[in-house]
């Protein structure tokens, strides 16, 4: 009696069960049965030999931990320095002016930077052994952050140790998964490791191209319209430099600007070399075109240019500060700046602020070079009139990348051997987002005279004549 209305309710449950239903587990089932008859009966192995075991062993031949590397490649190749770094230098036993260090207002030979630091040297020792939020947070710290934040007339600034982990901490402390950053395809390293850490969508526009960043953010506004509630979670975020390490041009600000206030998007911009370089007061980019620094959200320097030192910096709202100091991973995991170092910095704001002058003085023999270094027959000169950092490149291109590197380090190499330093530029090339195309390049110091520049050009024209 019980089997009978037992038989009866399976049979009531296969006619109210829809027949996809039935042939889905069916099938199912029948793929668990294969797949535990397969392992029973396909899935022994024959059991090796003491002999085979270690002939296989023996056999074995691990992948070496890293590829082989050519000896001779020119970023293996080491120059040593035997002097003070300044507007002159010793290079390898030869006496030269320097035109590859990025010293750009002079103030590595500064008499008075000097004795500041030593000061803060006996006073504080030679470094903290602890990140800012371990012991490692001194006054001179608080000191230059509240300098640096009053210099550039915003509400607060934060100091990292280091010039690359500053813009390279900044951009994923802030950007996540989800949100979508435009960003100019020429950006240094630091800004491209920033931007793989933050694991967001990256957009690159070509180089200083309003127009192809524009075409971007209208096809990002179409994408927002189609999916309105994915909009609404995802952040835009557009990220430049003031003056591009990679080319030495400037960023066309006031347009970025109109494009974020149009576009709704977070503007973040390097300021690495522009700061103490551009405008009358040396405050950079914005100074330059006077443009509101209210507009940028982030401001991001290192202070390995201008300022004569180590580390780096970011400056803007309360919050922007704040936030970097639970998120900025280069911040929260670094031994903090060393005392004199960060003296240093104080005292470079000092001369910021006391001798304005010199950076109309930078600017005027950036403009001599610019000018000068033009008639080169078998090079070509880029960047904009204005920057400290300019490139050189082969008038006639190479066959191919090493062939230009390999000609360029001779031209380097020669130049010093005859009184010049300058080098050319050193890229990761399969890391880079974009391969970037061998140079040379120069770096302008507000103390060169003008008999300096002629002498310089010389040299190079001589020996690029000669090797290319």
């Amino acid at each position: 009696m019980v089997a009978i209305q037992l038989f009866n309710e399976i049979g009531s449950i296969f006619r109210n069960t829809p027949t996809f239903a039935l042939v889905l587990e069916t099938l199912l089932l029948i793929t668990v049965i294969w797949l535990l008859l397969h392992k029973r009966g396909g899935g022994r192995r024959r059991q090796l030999s003491k002999e085979e075991e270690d002939r296989i062993i023996a056999a074995y031949e691990p992948e070496p931990l890293v590829a082989d590397t050519d000896p001779n490649h020119p970023l293996l190749r080491t120059r040593i320095v035997q002097s003070k770094v300044g507007k002159h230098i010793k290079v390898d036993g030869h006496d030269c002016l320097n035109l590859g260090s990025h010293n750009y207002l002079g103030f590595l030979e500064d008499q008075e930077i000097l004795e500041e630091a030593c000061k803060s040297l006996r006073k504080y020792g030679v470094g903290s052994c602890g990140p800012r939020g371990f012991y490692g947070t001194m006054d001179v710290h608080l000191d230059l952050e509240d300098r640096i934040a009053k210099f550039m007339n915003l509400e607060e600034a934060i100091v990292y140790s280091y010039g690359f982990s500053t813009v390279a901490s900044a951009i994923p402390a802030y950007a996540k998964r989800g949100d979508i950053i435009f960003v100019d395809e020429a950006v240094n390293f630091a800004i491209q490791k920033g931007l793989d850490a933050s694991r967001s969508t990256i957009a690159f526009f070509k180089h200083n191209d309003v127009q192809d960043l524009e075409r971007l953010l209208i096809e990002q506004e179409k994408r927002d319209q189609e999916n309105p509630k994915k909009a609404l979670k995802t952040r835009r975020f557009l990220v430049a430099e003031g003056i591009y390490m990679n080319t030495g041009e400037i960023c066309p600000l006031p347009e970025l600007v109109a494009l974020r206030q149009k576009y709704k998007l977070r503007l973040f911009i390097d300021e690495s070399i522009s700061f103490g370089t551009l405008g009358k007061g040396g405050h950079g980019v914005t100074e330059h075109f006077n443009v509101d620094r209210d507009e940028i959200d982030l401001i991001s320097a290192g202070m390995e240019g201008s300022m004569a030192t180590v580390g780096g910096f970011c400056v803007g709202s309360h919050f922007i500060a704040e936030h970097q100091r639970l998120s900025g991973l280069g911040y929260i995991f670094s031994a903090s700046l060393p005392p004199m170092l960060t003296q240093a910095a104080i005292s470079a704001l000092d001369r910021f602020e006391r001798e304005p002058q010199i950076f109309e003085q930078l600017q005027s023999k950036a403009k001599s070079l610019h000018e000068k270094f033009s008639g080169f027959s078998k090079l070509t000169l880029r960047g904009d009139e204005l920057s400290p950092v300019k490139h050189l490149y082969l008038a006639q291109p190479a066959e191919n990348f090493d062939e230009e590197l390999k000609l360029l380090t001779e031209v380097a190499d020669k130049c010093i051997a005859k009184g010049v330093a300058v080098v050319q530029s050193a890229y990761l090339q399969n890391r880079e987002r974009k391969p970037v195309r061998p140079s040379i390049r120069i770096a302008v110091n507000r103390l060169l005279e003008d008999s300096d520049i002629a002498t310089a050009f010389e040299v190079i024209e001589s020996v690029s004549s000669t090797v290319l």
